[in-house]
């Protein structure tokens, strides 16, 4: 019964014992991290809830505690806190102190490709919902980042998504061997990573790219504040 919950607190164990380390000292950038979290998880949740209530995918309640909040598990909405958390502390690590010299407007261009493919295969797939939803909303975002808001980071945020996909594999891979999380065959391509649905890695990619983008926005506003 704790098996989603223990996925989501490991996920969250080492990241946050990191952000102490007198090098990262992650914890002091909290003020961004937090508030980036909540703006992404309202939109998600409230995409979830959809989902959920459509039977687009469905939760086992073997592997949860037992507590729903608006019919969903309490497991299923600290997913949008420990997940992102961890992810924005290694892009965090990697812009910072690691890639330091790799910020460039000039890479986004070369993710016109991944967007026009995004589209494709969610207009071609435009009567499964989950595939549909995910690939063209991912599609959406990120030409609103490379077209109008054109940020120096999307390099550095692949690089993240890159190094996020081997945990990703792993814990995803549990919650959809088990299952823990069941989706409905009818909504989805029927591709999948092991027992993952590739919809799965486009989903988490959004997620994370709206994390880091409103992340990164904080971090600009405040400077700017600062400096005027």
């Amino acid at each position: 019964m704790f098996t989603y919950l223990l996925l989501d607190l490991g996920t969250l164990l080492f990241p946050l014992l990191f952000s102490f380390e007198k090098k990262v000292q992650f914890y002091l950038k909290w003020k961004f991290v937090f508030p980036s979290i909540l703006i992404t998880a309202i939109y998600f949740l409230a995409w979830d809830y959809f989902f959920t209530r459509n039977g687009i995918w469905s939760f086992n309640p073997e592997y949860l505690v037992g507590i729903y909040v608006s019919g969903l598990p309490l497991e299923e909405i600290l997913f949008f806190i420990c997940v992102p958390y961890a992810c924005l502390f290694i892009y965090a690590v990697l812009r910072d102190y690691i890639m330091l010299t790799v910020t460039s407007v000039s890479f986004n261009r070369y993710l016109i490709p991944l967007i026009v493919f995004l589209l494709v295969i969610g207009v071609v797939y435009r009567q499964l919902t989950y595939t549909s939803v995910t690939f063209i909303s991912a599609a959406l975002f990120l030409s609103f980042l490379i077209f109008l808001v054109r940020p120096n980071y999307l390099f550095i945020f692949f690089t993240m998504y890159a190094i996020h996909l081997f945990p990703f594999i792993i814990i995803n891979g549990i919650l959809t061997a088990l299952p823990v999380v069941s989706y409905n065959a009818k909504f989805i391509s029927g591709v999948h990573i092991g027992t993952i649905p590739v919809e799965d890695t486009i989903y988490s990619m959004l997620m994370l790219l709206m994390n880091v983008s409103i992340y990164e926005g904080f971090q600009h506003f405040a400077k700017r504040k600062l400096n005027s």
